[in-house]
């Protein structure tokens, strides 16, 4: 367990939505569904300690820029301190529904992915769409960009309907085990459209690109 998320766990438990770190096993897995052989624009929303973050930046590529919106002031702060060396990663301390603005702050008009694990489970309905909003307007016009997060369950799906491709996978190695789900933010010419499965076997479900 990590003491500094249990303790802003603790702290602010709507805000902070995990006590444990994800497992190496989502982490990798989270870090699949992106591609890095080249620059990339990625956008981490509430990274919290940064298990995620250490895994992006050991892949990604020496040109991308990572951006990194965190809530938690304290965490935000333990993120810059951690990244401080890596010219790549950037801290913001913000609202996940202004992630447009953030990347326009540093010139950017689009991202190539977004990764979140955010509790959407826990907001309201109205706060769900704003951000879901703002990810979908930030990621770029490309069958490639995606909205990558890991849930407890999948009832995110039933609100990111502009989403057109989507597919899913259960990560069973994890407490809590988790949901691992892709949101394209264009559909692949010629290609049928993924849908996510719903269930708990453990395989991916895809037949578009062959992530997962």
């Amino acid at each position: 367990m990590s003491v500094l998320l249990f303790k802003r766990f603790l702290a602010s438990p709507l805000r902070v939505a995990y006590i444990f770190p994800s497992s190496q096993r989502l982490v990798r897995k989270v870090a699949g569904k992106c591609d890095f052989s080249k620059p990339r624009v990625i956008v981490e929303l509430g990274p919290g300690e940064g298990c995620h973050t250490r895994e992006i930046v050991r892949r990604m590529h020496p040109e991308s820029r990572l951006l990194l919106i965190e809530l938690d002031p304290v965490l935000a702060e333990h993120l810059r301190e951690q990244f401080a060396h890596d010219p790549r990663v950037e801290v913001a301390q913000n609202n996940a529904a202004h992630l447009k603005e953030e990347l326009q702050k540093r010139g950017y008009e689009f991202c190539d992915y977004v990764i979140s694990g955010i509790p959407f489970s826990m907001f309201d309905v109205p706060t769900k769409r704003k951000i879901l909003s703002a990810v979908y307007d930030s990621l770029a016009p490309d069958p490639s960009s995606a909205f990558v997060i890991y849930q407890c369950t999948q009832e995110l799906k039933r609100h990111a309907t502009m989403f057109p491709r989507v597919h899913s996978e259960f990560c069973l190695r994890n407490l809590p085990p988790l949901f691992v789900t892709v949101y394209h933010k264009q559909e692949l010419n010629g290609h049928k459209t993924a849908t996510a499965c719903g269930c708990s076997c453990g395989h991916a479900h895809h037949g578009v690109n062959g992530h997962g």
